[in-house]
């Protein structure tokens, strides 16, 4: 069975992934059928996700089936507004943090 998936790549704690088309028995990061993209996490920019949608959909019909992460990194490759609604959620992530952390003070210096 053929599978559409990531593969690993990069330097340690900086990774990079190949989005391939492999047999499912194969190694994570073995000998590959296809190279249809690749995901790199660390970018902030629209080069983040390359994906050809032309020959993800060939497999597709040909009978691949697509991981969940692959599923969602397509979801956000079609999506034009997904750098600035990340950049959004980050935000809002980090005032939260800033609240925690300026709670867990004032509790300390409280006792």
């Amino acid at each position: 069975m053929v599978r559409v998936r990531l593969s690993r790549a990069g330097a340690k704690k900086r990774p990079y992934y190949h989005i391939v088309v492999i047999d499912k028995k194969d190694r994570r990061d073995g000998r590959c059928l296809e190279r249809i993209g690749s995901y790199q996490p660390s970018l902030e920019t629209e080069d983040r996700i390359k994906l050809d949608h032309e020959r993800l959909e060939h497999w597709v019909s040909k009978g691949a089936q697509i991981s969940e992460r692959v599923k969602h990194l397509k979801k956000y490759s079609l999506d034009s507004d997904n750098i600035s609604k990340r950049a959004k959620i980050k935000s809002t992530q980090l005032e939260k943090l800033k609240e925690k952390r300026l709670a867990k003070k004032s509790d300390v210096y409280a006792k």
